[in-house]
């Protein structure tokens, strides 16, 4: 074998080591060029055959072919070992395609579409506005006293230009107010956050949703219809609604909202603490005193505002015992829904 086969054979050894798919074909090549009966060992063999004069050129090329291919077999090895190609290797193309299974809702995440969709349907818009909030949005607007402890250290996450995290989304309502004349009707999903200590019922972050319907002759009747309604699209037609009185500083008069449990019927069980209700919102007609800070005239328009929390709703339709559990990200978990 002359000098020329042996650059031939180089040429196509050195082609299907850069083709190898993977570790295997490439130790078939290595045995194939380089093993002992290989193709290289059995060209050093023959260069006893050819003629002198070109003796000494076929044994440098027979050389320099059994280097290049050392080289060429490591380097293909070291390619097909990193992440990248290993990603590619699992890739067939000739394979069909594989099935995705389609991905669920969070329970919360799904609250918050249903919760939206029924209120929709009688007429609310969903708003949004800034996590970060101003004192004046979160507290002064809404008649809430310098004094309140809500505005505490303790209960409030403050930054250090005076500004907050919002503890609710009402500071929505009053961005809405301010920027739109009556009638409004709207409901304001949305994450907050206070300074609660976590455990099974309590989370320094939550969600609620609030609304807010203003407009000529709102009654209190207007808003049980609007909660009792609520009630029925998200927790079943069989669920009563009762109201208690209450005292929150930006509605006057004040009320407390249970719905009938929705796992015994009223009965009493664990879930609603054997009472057969279970506290679901807070509402009322909202004070005056918050329209003349927007700048409504109270004797001219009326309304009412409500507030619920999100992962309460949640827990109580699932059966979720502990709201860490809505937070931890177990994909069992989540596949329960």
């Amino acid at each position: 074998m002359n000098a020329e086969q042996i650059d031939a054979a180089r040429c196509e050894a050195l082609e299907l080591i850069a083709a190898a798919g993977c570790d295997a074909v490439l130790e078939e090549l290595r045995v194939r060029f380089l093993g002992r009966k290989g193709m290289l060992p059995e060209m050093m063999k023959g260069l006893k055959d050819v003629p002198a004069p070109a003796r000494g050129a076929a044994g440098k090329a027979a050389n320099a072919f059994r280097e290049e291919l050392t080289a060429a077999l490591a380097q293909r090895r070291q390619e097909l070992s990193s992440p990248a190609a290993a990603a590619g290797a699992e890739f067939d193309a000739s394979l069909p395609g594989r099935w995705r299974a389609a991905g669920m809702l969070h329970p919360v995440s799904r609250v918050i579409a249903d919760a939206v969709a029924i209120f929709s349907r009688m007429g609310f818009v969903a708003a949004e506005g800034p996590d970060i909030e101003t004192a004046w949005h979160n507290f002064e607007a809404l008649n809430t006293p310098a004094y309140h402890p809500s505005l505490d250290d303790t209960d409030t996450f403050w930054l250090a230009d005076g500004h907050l995290l919002r503890t609710q989304t009402s500071p929505v309502q009053i961005r809405v107010m301010e920027k739109q004349a009556p009638p409004i009707r709207i409901v304001t999903p949305g994450r907050c956050y206070r300074r609660d200590t976590t455990d099974a019922t309590h989370s320094a972050n939550f969600h609620q949703i609030e609304g807010l319907y203003v407009d000529r002759n709102v009654t209190l009747a207007d808003l049980k219809g609007t909660l009792a309604f609520f009630a029925r699209e998200m927790m079943g037609p069989g669920v009563k609604v009762r109201f208690r009185p209450h005292f929150f500083p930006f509605t006057e008069p004040s009320v407390e909202c249970d719905f009938s449990c929705h796992v015994c019927g009223g009965k009493g069980c664990r879930v609603c603490k054997n009472s057969g209700w279970i506290e679901i919102a807070g509402a009322g007609m909202v004070d005056p005193r918050v329209f003349e800070k927007v700048g409504y005239n109270p004797d001219e328009w009326d309304g009412y505002a409500f507030g619920m929390g999100v992962e309460r709703i949640a827990m109580i339709k699932y059966g979720v015992p502990d709201i860490r559990a809505l937070y931890e990200n177990d994909v069992r978990f989540l596949h329960a829904f």
